[in-house]
Formats: C-alpha cells, sequence, structure tokens
C-alpha cells in the first residue's frame, strides 16, 4: 500500500509535513493549494507553499512532493504549471475538491464539478504547457451538492492525460462529516483506468484496510488521520510489511514500540520532540503573536489519540505567550527525556 499526505490549508503546510515525514511511512505529499487568478505567480510563490522545491522537491526526510494549483481558468493555470514546471517540482496537482464557501464563491474547488468540460479543459491545458517527465495530477470530490456528475468529472479527468486522481469519497454538501462514502470510488474505478487514490475517513490501521477492501484502491492519502496521529502511516506500512513478510525494520521502528499506549503509533515522547522541531520552524516565519495557536492546532488534532495532548491543550488553551510556550516544551521535554 502507497501513502500521500494530504494537502490542508491553514494547517498542513511544509512545517508539519517535515515532522509528520520525519517518522517513515508517507510515500508522497501534496502542499496546500496555491491559487491561481489572472497573472502568472512569480517563482517566490511557489517557493512560500512548497519550499520543498528548493530541495529537489523533496521534504528534509526525503519525501517527495507535488504542488497543488487551483483556479478556473485554463489559460492562466496553464500559464502558471509552464512556470512552475521551471522550479522541477516532482509533480503538480490540480484541486477540484476544496469545499472552502470563499473558494467556491469565487470559481475554484468543489464547484468545478458542476461543470466536467471546464475541469477536463483545465487538465488538458496544463498537461500541455508541462513537460511529459512531470506527473499532472487532480484531486476531486464527489461532487458539488450531490455525486452525479462524479462519473463525469473521472472521466474527464481521465481523458485530458492525468497521470493519476484521488478522490475524497464526499460532496462539498458533506463537508467532512463521516461517513466517507468509499463505495462510489469502487463506481467509479469501473469507469475510468486511471490510476485512483481512495481519501477520507482514514483515521486508524483497520480503517486503512477497510478503505482499500471496499475501494480496490492500493494508493491511499490521509490528511486529519495523520495529523492526530502522526505514526499512523508509519503504523499501516509496519502492518503491510508484517503482513507481507518483509524483513528489516522501517525508518523509526525502533522508537515504535516504545512505552506506547494502545492506539497510538508512536510514543509521546517522539511527539514531543517534534512538538519542539514544529515550534522552532514556526518560529522563523509566523509572527509572535500567532505561534501559540499553531501548535494549539496540532494539539486539538491530537487529543482525539493521545490523552496526553488533551492534557496540554488544557494547560496552553489560555496562554498566548510564546516566551510561555517556549517554556512549557522545555519542561515536557525534560519530563519525557529517558
Amino acid at each position: 500500500m502507497k501513502l500521500l499526505l494530504a494537502p490542508m490549508e491553514g494547517l498542513l503546510d511544509h512545517t508539519l509535513r517535515d515532522m509528520l515525514t520525519r517518522l517513515g511511512g508517507v510515500d508522497l505529499c501534496v502542499s496546500e493549494f496555491i491559487r491561481v487568478t489572472n497573472t502568472v505567480l512569480p517563482r517566490r510563490a511557489f517557493i512560500r507553499v512548497a519550499p520543498e522545491l528548493l530541495n529537489n522537491s523533496r521534504t528534509p526526510a526525503g519525501v517527495p512532493v507535488r504542488v497543488q494549483l487551483l483556479g478556473s481558468d485554463p489559460i492562466c493555470l496553464a500559464d502558471n504549471a509552464a512556470a512552475l514546471a521551471e522550479l522541477n517540482p516532482y509533480g503538480i496537482d490540480l484541486n477540484f475538491g476544496c469545499p472552502a464557501k470563499t473558494v467556491n464563491q469565487h470559481r475554484g474547488g468543489a464547484v468545478l464539478l458542476d461543470e466536467p468540460e471546464l475541469v477536463g479543459q483545465i487538465v488538458a491545458a496544463v498537461r500541455r504547457a508541462v513537460p511529459a517527465h512531470i506527473p499532472v495530477s487532480a484531486k476531486m470530490r464527489l461532487g458539488y451538492n450531490d455525486d452525479s456528475r462524479a462519473e463525469d468529472c473521472a472521466q474527464a479527468i481521465e481523458a485530458a492525460g492525468a497521470s493519476d486522481l484521488v478522490v475524497h469519497a464526499r460532496t462539498k454538501a458533506h463537508g467532512y462529516r463521516p461517513p466517507a462514502y468509499w463505495d462510489r470510488i469502487a463506481d467509479l474505478r469501473q469507469h475510468v483506468r486511471l490510476p485512483m487514490v481512495a481519501n477520507g475517513e482514514i483515521w486508524t490501521v483497520a480503517d486503512a484496510l477497510r478503505c482499500r477492501e471496499v475501494t480496490g484502491c492500493e494508493r491511499l492519502m490521509i490528511g486529519r488521520g495523520m495529523v492526530a496521529d502522526p505514526g499512523l502511516a508509519l503504523a499501516i506500512a509496519r502492518h503491510d510489511a508484517a503482513v507481507g513478510g518483509v524483513a528489516g525494520d522501517l525508518a523509526g521502528g525502533a522508537a515504535f514500540t516504545a512505552k506506547m499506549a494502545p492506539g497510538q503509533s508512536v510514543a509521546w515522547s517522539q511527539i514531543v520532540g517534534l512538538m519542539r522541531l514544529f515550534w522552532v520552524g514556526i518560529s522563523q516565519r509566523v509572527a509572535p503573536r500567532h505561534r501559540a495557536g499553531r501548535l494549539k492546532q496540532w494539539l486539538n488534532y491530537m487529543r482525539r489519540v493521545y490523552p496526553e495532548a488533551q492534557q496540554a491543550f488544557d494547560q496552553l488553551r489560555l496562554v498566548h505567550d510564546a516566551k510561555l510556550i517556549e517554556n512549557w516544551l522545555s519542561q515536557q521535554s525534560n519530563a519525557s527525556a529517558p
């Protein structure tokens, strides 16, 4: 099974991508979207969202990163894709899945799924504008208000020459409410031969196995599940390795079994180490008054898996001073040291 780390606007940026790929198990990342409107963006705009472009389009751990574009004008998207291609990204992804109201109101993201013809025109224009060795992929939901045109959109993306397709198994109207309709991905696979990646409601190893069984997809994309449980991809990879009889240990495996509670993929002591690195990363580019919010945003997700994250969130909920956060992180590191 191949595992992709999903883009999450406002949360899963390059700093968090760095943290999550350090643990192992992730095969490919997709950046958060870069909005394209009516001009060709400068080089710095692409690098700001995906600084991995300066590292051979890979995270510090060596995991490749595709850069995602969002827009509705085929010509403008093609021109920007050509400019992005000069930075030699590992691939270019096109966003047809964002459910955000402001994005949809400006004719971007999931709203385009009501126009399969336009979706196909966008993919075709970008494919023509980008050198053949650079993959052009797409990410879509099942639809906007309903899934009646899901097959049309998938077929349009395939016909336009996309290399592969990620399907988030919900419509825009569904938002992020469970369940994810994995069976509809299986339906789509009956209509296209395009390699497909299943996405949505994968929080545990059991979820991943069930999603693979229902959809028939050997590639899964995980977003919130990885943020909540940073070792989830590693746990899935270790499961597959064990089932397949693969000898040896995966990256991070030595600490994998250390002091873990049931349901946790990596020990809290490792999470504390990642949080300290995360804090260093955001401190280099985020204003002091916003840094605490970024850390608490991550802790808020991890409360789902780690009781320690719940305790930390409760302790820091009203703390906004960056120095106090730094002191707390130092205390946590000392407490979790062997």
